[in-house]
């Protein structure tokens, strides 16, 4: 051995230590500094910070894994450029065709929601998409509806399809959509498929090789961590979305999966609702897709077998709606903003279905000022939660609400995957936004703003018909449980917003 070579390697063995000590040292506090100048929640940065300082090294990977966003709004201008007519207020003469000023509501008094002039400021300024008019709106119930009618939509589709979902399970209902799938590429139809990265994986194994087999366009959202065989921790693409030939979409909260069909889960069903969309609302919720799909893939969707000459719409209603989308980029928070306007201008009823309802302490505050004020809140979630520690930080909050009026029911039976929200019989928001923190900051999510009081009066039956078979939670029956049970949900609670 050469006299350099001993000199560094007695250098290292002695050393080690304190080298170990020193690079802990330089990256945590440069993840620290990070953390510190990057997060807007305070909770959120002083959370971060102590896991990186007190846990050497695995702290920081941690950090490095599920704590930065990678979406920087400069990213999102480049990669986005050609789709962001809508978002960021540009619309080009091929967008405009699509799109018009005659569909903008300008007064939502029209439509029997005076009292909400407010929201519709409120919307046009978070969502930035506007409130069009000259739609129809359709409630499915469950897979035995939503898949048939995707089903049915994918064969009747005569030049575009494009499909994004958070779960795609490689199972008997998502083969069935794949059959349809590869149907129609051999038909010449232009399809595309985008999964998120994580959801893809809930089956093994995953439908994405079988789908790219078909000849079916797939791409994953997010795919993985630089450099790393991983995918991303957060940052989940939630959005759900079947839309063809740029005229007919169906969206909501629900995944592709079997246990949504009785036929294949019997009385373990899992139920959900979904949407059937016509009209110029289809335009916004594609240039979301589009949106997405450059991104992931760098490839624009454009001309006219994806954008259509604008059609005279027959459906029969006039429906306002408005897609909103929101996620851990420069559309942060969107989705809670819209639900922090509209509770401060309730007036008579609000009611909101969620199956993980995890609010945090501003939403709290929210709906405890709306019960305070004399509406009628009532929350349903599920008696038994398919996610068990959401479920028990869930029990560990409810306290905050029912102290102050809000009524909270678990309801009974089969786990209900459905998001819902109606106000005062007219205002409807559904789509794929949980309340939880998840949902709120680390998920693209995608919802519709409805104004219709059809609409509303068909989720509030189906949420009031929830009610009447649910138990009504009350700070006696949470005190009455064992303390040691208490004790676990408060400490599964402190974990809630990584949940």
């Amino acid at each position: 051995m050469k006299a350099t070579d001993y000199i560094v390697t007695n250098f290292f063995l002695t050393y080690w230590p304190h080298m170990v000590l020193l690079t802990n040292i330089v990256v945590s506090i440069t993840a620290s500094v990070h953390a510190a100048m990057t997060k807007q929640d305070v909770r959120a940065a002083i959370g971060w910070v102590a896991v990186i300082m007190f846990s050497p090294l695995l702290g920081t990977f941690f950090y490095l894994v599920a704590g930065i966003n990678r979406i920087r709004r400069e990213r999102i201008k480049v990669k986005r450029k050609k789709s962001e007519h809508l978002t960021l207020g540009v619309r080009d003469e091929h967008f405009e065709a699509k799109i018009n000023s005659s569909f903008e509501v300008s007064d939502v008094a029209a439509y029997g929601a005076k009292h909400f002039q407010a929201m519709h400021r409120l919307g046009d300024k978070v969502a930035l998409f506007p409130l069009v008019s000259g739609n129809a709106i359709r409630l499915l119930d469950g897979g035995d509806e939503t898949y048939p009618a995707m089903i049915q939509a994918i064969n009747n589709a005569q030049h575009s399809i494009a499909m994004q979902s958070y779960i795609f399970d490689h199972d008997r209902a998502g083969l069935a959509l794949l059959q349809a799938l590869k149907e129609a590429c051999g038909r010449g139809v232009e399809v595309r498929v985008l999964i998120d990265a994580v959801g893809s994986r809930y089956s093994r194994p995953p439908i994405t090789s079988a789908l790219l087999a078909a000849g079916v366009k797939t791409a994953l959202f997010m795919t993985t961590f630089p450099s790393l065989r991983l995918a991303y921790a957060n940052l989940r693409s939630h959005r759900k979305l079947l839309i063809t030939d740029g005229r007919y979409a169906l969206t909501g909260g629900m995944n592709v999966r079997e246990s949504f069909m009785r036929e294949y889960a019997g009385d373990d069903i899992t139920h959900d609702t979904h949407f059937v969309v016509e009209g110029p609302i289809v335009y916004q919720l594609f240039e979301s897709f589009v949106h997405d799909w450059e991104f992931t893939t760098k490839e624009y969707l454009q001309g006219p077998v994806w954008y259509p000459d604008q059609p005279q719409w027959s459906h029969g209603q006039d429906v306002p709606i408005r897609a909103v989308r929101s996620g851990p980029d420069r559309m942060l928070g969107c989705n809670q903003n819209m639900l922090l306007g509209v509770l401060s201008i309730a007036q008579q009823h609000v009611r909101i279905q969620s199956p993980y309802f995890l609010p945090d302490i501003t939403l709290i505050d929210s709906l405890k000022t709306a019960a305070r004020r004399g509406v009628v809140v009532d929350v349903v979630i599920p008696g038994t939660n398919n996610l068990k520690l959401v479920g028990e930080a869930m029990d560990a909050q409810l306290d905050q609400l029912i102290e102050v009026g809000v009524r909270v029911w678990r309801s009974h039976g089969p786990f209900d995957h459905s998001k819902l929200c109606t106000v005062d019989g007219i205002w409807s928001y559904v789509g794929s936004t949980n309340i939880d923190s998840r949902s709120l900051r680390l998920n693209f999510e995608l919802d519709i703003e409805v104004y219709n009081a059809e609409l509303a009066q068909k989720l509030g039956q189906r949420i009031d018909g929830m009610i009447q078979n649910s138990t009504l939670v009350t700070i006696q029956s949470l005190k009455s449980r064992p303390f040691l049970l208490r004790l676990r949900d408060r400490i599964v609670w402190l974990a809630s917003p990584y949940l």
